[in-house]
């Protein structure tokens, strides 16, 4: 089996999305998926693209992907990438495509000059945790994460 990684195209928007969703059930969050094909359209291939995409395909199919950003750090004055989402279908896991996933980015991270490659992990998903210290992610358990969403966001903003 060949597992290759490409990027995303807006073909892939619909199989993108079918993901996202199977990720949000895996996260016991199966009704938070608020994102529309035409949103992911715009937010990858639009005009003022929010992410990019990478797909990684199992002799030829697609069984997963990964979205990310850019980030900026005041600390090294350089970029990095976040990794909002990687997703591997369950039946191709442990093949080697989330690895490849970790790889392509990390690539692409240090073929741009950045100096960071960031993500969060739910700290009930142990086998990912395991996978990802296996590959030399260290965790930054002295930061939590802050939030600021819906109504608060709008109270926050004065418009509330």
């Amino acid at each position: 089996m060949t597992v290759t990684i490409r990027p995303a195209t807006p073909a892939d928007v619909p199989t993108m999305l079918g993901f996202i969703r199977d990720l949000a059930t895996f996260e016991k969050q199966p009704d938070a998926v608020e994102a529309t094909e035409p949103m992911l359209h715009d937010a990858l291939f639009g005009a003022h693209p929010a992410a990019e995409g990478l797909i990684a395909d199992l002799d030829g199919r697609a069984v997963g992907f990964a979205i990310f950003y850019l980030t900026f750090s005041t600390w090294t004055g350089k970029r990095g990438i976040w990794l909002d989402d990687l997703y591997i279908a369950p039946a191709a896991r442990g093949q080697g495509a989330g690895a490849a996933l970790l790889q392509s980015l990390a690539g692409i991270a240090v073929d741009r000059g950045y100096a960071r490659f960031e993500w969060w992990v739910l700290d009930w998903n142990t086998p990912a945790i395991d996978f990802y210290r296996a590959k030399g992610a260290i965790a930054q358990d002295e930061w939590t994460v802050q939030r600021v969403d819906g109504d608060a966001l709008r109270l926050l903003a004065g418009r509330g």
